[in-house]
């Protein structure tokens, strides 16, 4: 399910053709969640997502994972176990006390563990592969922690750009509470409940949203992912305020896209059909051998340019390398809920994308380049329903959503126009056919004339 949903991410994409910007804390929900279950608190200012988590506080985090938080509170108030640093507080120390005694972590040196450290993205998804029963130097090496993180599963880069705060801390241990156990019996959160470690009924609306999550990627793991051809019928308003005028203007997209991804080379054709106030935008674009080749046709008057995209199309490539071997839990963070039902032989899947869709859409557009800097949008939450065959495959994906976005457009005369603009989608996407039975007739294109990209726009106008 993971390549078509990064070509459903690609889609979103070019449908919307803005640039996203993540906001300071998009996992605020997921904090609420593992707090409920005792896994995750906070402090007298809250769960300060904005800031970077500490080695302590992953320390903490990583024996709640374990199960063993009231074992370890209850060995070193015994003093069966203890730990040498100098630089632990004592509301930390069972906690390092308990993972020192029990060869889990050590220092920085002899005498401290370094306590305020800041704890990186690689820190952290070591401790969760050792919470998961995986061993460093055996079934891992810690330069290779977060590529080994992503074939079990449950960690994708993509949705944690920039600096790791507590707030990906949060995601993570989210999403590693979904994942696999390294003997394949069961899922972490499950383990701790059965266990003991975790209250099961303070965790059975996570336990429900997990093994509905998860039942969705089984269904769907059985398609042929690695091309597909669908329609597309979108229905969009977009309110747009400029020098103190507001106009709201009513649209309707309908079109075609066929991607086939065959390693690094992608390969697409893209059709669209713009209605607007009266006025009809024909576009059309392909994409093969590392150039993108668009043909733009309002009024009478076509355009038609080319420019290369080999550092994009092996950015999205990138988003699918590695194979993932164990359950792919790696989007449930951005879920605020997942539920199903039968219609007749089909199973509809009805998702609810949170607000950390923006960190995932703000690493991939990251990813493509430079071409939309300067373009601020910000997505509100989305719903998705996949209906899906009794053999896997997607019929039909439906997705509405709300965005907002905000740019200065600059003037010949040096001075800038802001722009804000609001959006509401309602998307309808029919997948005609996937894997081999997609083809991809391209036309001639030698009248095409190469330009830059960042000449887009201009070329446009």
């Amino acid at each position: 399910m993971k390549r078509f949903l990064t070509l459903l991410c690609t889609t979103l994409l070019l449908t919307v053709a803005l640039c996203v910007t993540a906001s300071a804390s998009d996992f605020d929900a997921v904090a609420e969640d593992l707090s409920a279950i005792g896994m995750f608190r906070g402090t007298g200012n809250g769960f300060e997502l904005d800031r970077a988590p500490t080695r302590s506080e992953a320390a903490i985090m990583l024996v709640r994972l374990y199960g063993a938080e009231d074992t370890a509170k209850a060995a070193y108030e015994s003093g069966e176990i203890k730990h040498p640093f100098t630089d632990v507080s004592a509301f930390t120390s069972p906690y390092v006390a308990w993972l020192y005694t029990n060869g889990i972590t050590n220092g920085t040196t002899a005498t401290t563990f370094g306590s305020a450290n800041k704890c990186s993205a690689q820190n952290y998804v070591v401790f969760l592969l050792r919470a998961l029963g995986y061993k460093d130097g055996t079934d891992f090496q810690y330069a290779d922690a977060l590529t080994f993180a992503k074939e079990k599963g449950f960690y994708d880069a993509v949705m944690f750009p920039g600096d790791f705060l507590r707030d990906d801390l949060a995601a993570l241990t989210y999403q590693a509470l979904a994942a696999d156990m390294s003997d394949g019996k069961t899922y972490l959160l499950d383990s701790l409940v059965k266990s003991g470690a975790i209250d099961a009924k303070a965790a059975q609306p996570l336990t429900e949203k997990i093994e509905a999550y998860r039942a969705m990627t089984t269904a769907m793991d059985a398609m042929d992912d690695d091309a597909m051809d669908v329609d597309m019928d979108v229905k969009m308003n977009m309110t747009m305020t400029a020098d103190g005028e507001t106009m709201t203007v009513p649209s309707a997209i309908k079109g075609n896209m066929k991607m086939i991804m065959d390693g690094a080379n992608i390969q697409m054709a893209y059709t669209t059909e713009t209605t607007a106030e009266g006025e009809t935008v024909k576009v059309n674009m392909w994409m093969k051998d590392g150039y993108a080749y668009v043909s733009t046709s309002m009024a009478g008057e076509e355009l038609k340019v080319k420019y290369s995209v080999e550092d994009q199309m092996a950015a999205i490539n990138s988003l699918s390398m590695v194979d993932v071997t164990a359950m792919d839990v790696s989007g449930l963070a951005m879920l605020d809920s997942v539920s199903s039902r039968k219609v007749g032989s089909n199973t509809e899947y009805t998702i609810v994308i949170g607000e950390g869709v923006n960190s995932m859409l703000a690493g991939v557009m990251g990813m493509l380049g430079d071409e939309t800097d300067g373009l601020d949008m910000h997505f509100g939450k989305m719903t998705a329903t996949y209906t899906v065959d009794s053999k896997g495959n997607m019929k039909k994906v439906a997705m509405n959503f709300t965005a907002s976005m905000k740019i200065d457009m600059p003037l010949e005369d040096g001075q800038a126009i802001s722009m804000s603009a609001d959006y509401d989608y309602d998307m309808l996407m029919t997948v005609n056919a996937t894997g081999k039975a997609v083809k991809i007739t391209f036309p001639d294109f030698s009248g095409y004339e190469e330009i830059d990209p960042s000449q887009m726009g201009e070329a446009a106008a």
